[in-house]
């Protein structure tokens, strides 16, 4: 590899200054396609520039998308939990970001149960709904109490199955108390990892957004969590590039190989 120019020095120096941080797919698209590395910069740069987020909630964010069990990316993962720690996020709030991937899990559940209710209604076996017992009244109201609305998954795990609301319940428990995400947080992460391409939910996404407003989240807010969403897209280049790099060398190194045999011959 050949050093850099002033140009290619410049604009790494005005990435690192932007994005906080430099890595080898960075350093490939540099050499290979640093226009390509600009126009990104500037892209994923515009939420951070111009959005009223935090830099700990933004690296929060970044940490629940990439340890989200959706996407998985154990680098971006390590580097934006890192950059949060600098940013003076707790270990107790990482955790509760981690709580909050983990119930991401329930998307598909409750998607599920609703489709399941509608097809048992289509082919003629509509469940009866007698009225709650006193039991399931606490729990449907500690759900509203926490969250404020009353989404239709949650009637129907409570009616079919009310052990398992309880458990979901508690999975779900705002455990602010113990040092971790406050509300508006809690909401903003979740806003993220349903609006996420990985795992979008529109259903989901639509609640958390209405949940946002009732939390007084502004719209400002709102728009970067959704911009911050698409970044997660380069990581086509944070995994590619690397191996291109090393293709390249493999194939420089092969040619030369061949040079020096035919010289030989």
């Amino acid at each position: 590899m050949s050093d850099l120019t002033a140009e290619q020095q410049a604009l790494k120096e005005a990435y690192v200054k932007a994005r906080g941080y430099w890595r080898p797919w960075t350093e490939g698209l540099l050499r290979l396609d640093p226009a390509f590395l600009e126009a990104y910069g500037k892209y994923a740069g515009y939420a951070a520039e111009k959005g009223p987020l935090s830099p700990k909630m933004r690296e929060l964010i970044y940490v629940a998308l990439d340890g989200s069990a959706t996407h998985l990316f154990r680098s971006g993962l390590a580097l934006h939990l890192r950059l949060a720690l600098q940013e003076g996020a707790t270990a107790h709030e990482i955790i509760d970001v981690f709580r909050l991937a983990t119930a991401q899990g329930l998307d598909g559940c409750n998607l599920g149960i609703g489709i399941l209710a509608e097809e048992l209604a289509s082919a003629g076996e509509d469940v009866d709904h007698p009225e709650l017992t006193n039991e399931q009244r606490v729990l449907r109201d500690a759900y509203v109490a926490q969250f404020g609305d009353w989404p239709d998954f949650c009637e129907q795990w409570l009616r079919y199955d009310p052990g398992y609301f309880a458990v979901l319940l508690n999975l779900l428990a705002d455990r602010h108390a113990g040092g971790g995400l406050d509300r508006r947080s809690q909401c903003l992460i979740s806003l993220a990892l349903n609006a996420c391409f990985t795992a979008l939910n529109q259903h989901g996404l639509r609640m958390q957004i209405k949940r946002a407003l009732r939390l007084g989240i502004g719209q400002r807010e709102i728009r970067q969590v959704l911009q911050m969403t698409a970044h997660l897209g380069v990581h086509a280049c944070a995994v590619g590039v690397p191996v291109l790099m090393e293709a390249l060398e493999e194939r420089s190194s092969n040619d030369g190989n061949g040079l020096r045999e035919g010289g030989r011959e």
